[in-house]
């Protein structure tokens, strides 16, 4: 296991940042980088694709110092899935490994919330965009429940310190900040994580 291929995307990244000057030019840059990242599974540590029986883990690999942009592995166990949420910030998801379902939802006329179109299957090596000017509200669930699913998320800022929503049936909003399930900024580049 080599951190090399992760190096490289952030390096790419981090140039990105330096001169993006919105969410277009962001998705733009960074989709074909993504999809160059999660197109070979070799690089991944352990660490960071590790499991929970009952919930999803969502693993900081790296947050650029000036939270310009984060970069998340979302590990899904059998079955698993997110409430109805939104990001407030571009991100783009990268299929790793297994695949996952993510359905798209809109605020509803009577207050509630509705799907706002069909679902979209992601598979190793795709790459889907979100953006809060296009909709960014969204459920995703591992689309298998038999096996670990795992995808990467890069967003347009510190996603773990993010004011996001969750929205409920009833139209019930609720304000939340995820945070990581690997606690403080891990040093990704320490070479003992990869063994």
């Amino acid at each position: 296991m080599s951190l090399a291929r992760l190096k490289k995307f952030v390096t790419t990244m981090t140039r990105i940042a330096d001169n993006a000057s919105d969410d277009d030019t962001w998705l733009r840059a960074a989709r074909p980088v993504l999809g160059e990242l999660v197109a070979v599974d070799d690089w991944l540590p352990d660490a960071y694709a590790a499991p929970d029986k009952q919930y999803y883990r969502q693993y900081l690999l790296h947050c650029d110092p000036l939270e310009r942009f984060s970069v998340v592995s979302f590990v899904w166990g059998p079955g698993q899935f997110t409430p109805i949420h939104d990001h407030t910030v571009w991100g783009l998801i990268g299929m790793l490994r297994g695949e996952e379902i993510s359905t798209p939802y809109r605020a509803g006329k009577d207050g509630g919330i509705d799907i706002s179109g069909e679902p979209t299957r992601l598979v190793p090596g795709q790459v889907e965009a979100l953006s809060p000017r296009e909709g960014d509200i969204h459920q995703v669930k591992n689309a298998f429940d038999d096996r670990v699913s795992i995808s990467i998320h890069v967003y347009g800022g510190n996603i773990g310190a993010v004011r996001r929503h969750v929205f409920q049936a009833d139209g019930t909003i609720k304000q939340f900040i995820s945070g990581y399930s690997n606690g403080a900024v891990p040093n990704l580049w320490d070479q003992s994580l990869a063994a």
